[in-house]
């Protein structure tokens, strides 16, 4: 491979590890502490601040028009003038200037489209920090606590979906899978390092790094009853939409049956239909009477997947049931040709299709959001606990280590580090620049690497990306002394420099191979902690070996074929 190909690739890696590096980069040296914590709020919460401070703004700027109508606009508003002049281009007029608060607000039709405009710009910015925190490396508990969360489990539902009241073990055994099912919700990806205790006999601990953003817990709690399909009456919605007109007030009870039993026929019941707005929040659309009874409950599904639509682009979830599941899903399709069928998870009606024809076992739903998508195909995934969790607390929990510790623990790490770099350019002269630049180069990849897998980083992890730069600087011990040993020899330096990485190469990758191995069997065995030190090691060792036996190789073969360099800096002797 030429050297041209080879820059074009380290370069490539950069540029791409960098993006990724930079929504972390951005969050802990970027934002404003006030950014950050208002991004961890839930999103009701955030879309109560954007409407409170939407008019809040609003009402300042007319108060200032109205006191003087040529001030400037503040600066915390600045983005009002952006906003207002895309208005007065569509409408094709003339763009004033300078930009006044007057001006500002007759860029806007009328006082409720400038208040979405002042809304929309919060929402926005915070939901997009919302999902940036989904893109950066963690911090865990150990270096920056993250949330604790108490569950208490609801027996009566374990009764109810047992049909008998439950013994001992029974309960035990509910518990006990349900701390599984959310072990697997939480650490979909084995990298977030929850931490998951029964406490009692009828509660769970979950404490998970990061901020306590309530959002992440109706994640993982999602499908805490079940997923079903219902066949929708479409005569008794008529005849239901028809009696809410007439009657406006509470008319359903919580269990979905009207409080006047005479409005629907025996054997259904009332739910609303709910869909995301622009926050990502539940929003209730209209009513729909289903059958009580469900045609298929979700416990038949085997496997979810989301794919994309050919067609229109959106979101579908591929789910196949197993062959029970499928039958009774064949004969309720075909005895329902033309009916409308709705899916039903915790009691809400996400998404609903008009049945064409019968269908087995692979079955598509559509009507959801990307995100929403991916959660529901992991509740399907995992299965629908098998008892109900309620919340009985949530709070904030601090690091487990001091601030002093942490501090303490990373300053250690960056003397180690630089006297390292000090030691190979006082031994290996030039050379030893080359493993400092690559040393450097590698610890930037396995960052960015490890945030673009959104991995959580505590002080295990931190041992064990200090464990792959030390094997990096063995990978460049070895290469550097079978350079010398051909270059006292009497060879040329190119000749001395391909014999020593030729030579090199499978002692490398002995020793690299063999550990990644360990890295993976311990990625999947262990679990928490170890499991972060696992998933790191792997990362730094693949890394390792790209940049000692790819870049390094890179500045060498630049020095003595494109600069001409005769000698090599490598030792103190030249032979």
């Amino acid at each position: 491979m030429s050297k041209r190909a080879r820059l074009f690739i380290v370069l490539l890696v950069l540029v791409v590890c960098g993006v990724f590096l930079y929504p972390t980069y951005q969050w802990y040296f970027g934002l404003p502490q006030e950014k950050v914590d208002l991004s961890a709020r839930s999103r009701e919460q955030i879309r109560e601040y954007a409407y409170a401070k939407a008019g809040q703004d609003l009402k300042t700027i007319q108060e200032m028009a109205a006191v003087n109508p040529d001030a400037e606009v503040p600066q915390e508003m600045a983005f009002l003038v952006d906003l207002a002049k895309a208005n007065y281009k569509l409408a094709d007029k003339k763009l004033p200037s300078p930009w006044t608060v007057s001006t500002v607000l007759a860029g806007f039709p009328t006082r409720q489209k400038a208040f979405d405009a002042i809304e929309g710009h919060y929402r926005d910015e915070l939901i997009s920090l919302k999902e940036m925190n989904q893109k950066i490396l963690q911090l865990g508990l150990d270096l920056s606590g993250g949330m604790s969360v108490l569950l208490q489990a609801d027996l009566n539902s374990l009764e109810e979906r047992l049909g008998h009241k439950p013994t001992k073990e029974d309960e035990t055994q509910a518990v006990v899978r349900a701390m599984e099912i959310l072990n697997n919700r939480i650490d979909k990806f084995g990298v977030t390092e929850p931490q998951i205790r029964r406490q009692g006999d009828d509660q769970i601990l979950v404490e998970i790094p990061g901020a306590a953003d309530p959002d992440r817990v109706d994640n993982f709690l999602r499908g805490k009853g079940s997923l079903n399909f219902h066949i929708v009456d479409d005569q008794a919605t008529d005849n239901w939409n028809a009696y809410k007109a007439a009657n406006p007030g509470a008319l359903v009870g919580a269990d979905g049956h009207p409080l006047d039993a005479d409005v629907l026929p025996l054997g259904r019941i009332v739910r609303g239909f709910y869909t995301k707005d622009a926050y990502g929040v539940d929003a209730y659309q209209r009513d729909l009477v289903i059958f009580e009874e469900p045609g298929l409950d979700g416990s038949h599904i085997v496997d979810a997947q989301v794919g994309s639509d050919a067609l229109t682009g959106r979101p579908v979830i591929n789910f196949t049931l197993d062959s029970e599941g499928g039958d009774i899903f064949f004969q309720l399709t075909s005895a329902n040709v033309g009916n409308t069928l709705a899916i039903v998870l915790d009691e809400k009606i996400k998404a609903g299709a008009r049945i064409s024809e019968g269908i087995r076992e692979s079955v598509r739903m559509t009507g959801f959001e990307r995100e929403e998508a991916n959660n529901l195909a992991l509740v399907l995934r995992t299965g629908a606990l098998p008892v109900d969790l309620k919340v009985n607390n949530q709070q904030s929990i601090g690091a487990s280590l001091g601030e002093d510790s942490i501090r303490q623990g990373l300053m250690a790490i960056t003397i180690g580090f630089i006297a390292v770099i000090v030691f190979m350019i006082i031994w290996y002269l030039g050379a030893g620049v080359v493993a400092a630049v690559a040393l450097v180069m590698n610890l930037f990849l396995i960052v960015g690497i490890l945030s673009a897998f959104n991995l959580t980083l505590t002080l295990t992890s931190i041992a064990g990306l200090i464990l792959t730069v030390g094997m990096a600087v063995d990978a460049n011990v070895i290469i550097f002394e079978r350079i010398k040993e051909e270059y006292r020899l009497g060879k040329s330096a190119d000749a001395s420099i391909r014999a020593g990485f030729k030579k090199a190469f499978w002692t490398i990758m002995d020793a690299n191979i063999t550990t990644f191995i360990a890295a993976i069997f311990l990625s999947q065995l262990a679990t928490g902690p170890v499991q972060g030190f696992a998933y790191t090691l792997a990362v730094g060792i693949v890394s390792s070996m790209f940049t000692a036996l790819f870049v390094s190789r890179l500045f060498f073969d630049f020095s003595v074929e494109t600069m001409k360099m005769k000698s090599l800096s490598i030792a103190w002797r030249k032979r």
